[in-house]
């Protein structure tokens, strides 16, 4: 059974000891069973493992040609990458359709090393269950800032200098990680203590964003150099 077993994962391709796809997972917990089934019960004959591996090891193989030609038959059987961040901006339905929480998207986007959400242009959640994030331009930004220093002078490079400050307020300095402040309506206190700031002062954070109340933010998080990422509730929009 270990050696059909191996040959079966062998057969199917490389892809079944990658990046699993639902269907893929499936495929693979169900030979594992069928596998499980024969070698418990040693007075059974092997036949009752071997032909039902056999038949799923076809019909794997089958549809995998069959997807080559048909992309509707893929999106069907593996379905489709759902953007979750666009532009900067976070996609709730989409989150919320495929079950996915912030704490999900911020560890992911960790394990990237992306400190913040307001650092990605686009978040693909791919169908093997991988974020794929692409972050936003830093050269761009930095080239454009360089232009206007040069045009505006003086001006600019006060704005430049006062562009991590919040409301006037110094930048705010601390070590580790991007901080939530409110997830999905809710503030969280001790992040605020952290910090050493108050809800008032996180009210107007949300306010100069168009936000009114803590329960129309879907996120809103502080990363290490004092700025604050804001993203309304798409149903606000």
């Amino acid at each position: 059974m270990y050696f059909l077993v191996y040959c079966a994962i062998r057969v199917m391709g490389k892809r079944e000891i990658g990046k699993l796809s639902m269907f893929d997972l499936v495929v693979s917990i169900m030979l594992a069973e069928m596998a499980a089934f024969v070698i418990e019960d040693i007075d059974k004959p092997l036949s009752h493992g071997i032909v039902p591996m056999l038949t799923v090891i076809i019909v794997q193989i089958g549809m995998a040609f069959v997807g080559l030609k048909s992309r509707r038959l893929r999106l069907m059987i593996d379905g489709k990458p759902t953007v979750l961040i666009s532009k900067g901006v976070l996609h709730r339905d989409e989150m919320r359709k495929q079950r996915y929480n912030l704490d999900d998207l911020l560890l992911q986007l960790r394990e990237q090393n992306v400190d913040s959400i307001g650092e990605v242009d686009f978040a693909i959640l791919e169908t093997t269950g991988k974020l794929t994030v692409f972050p936003k331009d830093q050269n761009a930004s930095n080239d454009s800032s360089s232009s206007d220093s040069d045009s505006q002078g003086s001006s600019s490079s006060k704005s430049k200098a006062g562009k991590n400050k919040i409301d006037g307020l110094p930048n705010i300095k601390y070590e580790g990680l991007p901080l939530p402040l409110i997830m999905d309506g809710k503030v969280q206190d001790q992040n605020l203590e952290l910090i050493q700031k108050t809800r008032f002062w996180l009210k107007n954070q949300i306010q100069h964003n168009g936000i009114l109340d803590f329960k129309d933010v879907f996120i809103c998080s502080i990363d290490h150099n004092g700025k604050v990422y804001v993203s309304p509730k798409d149903d606000k929009k």
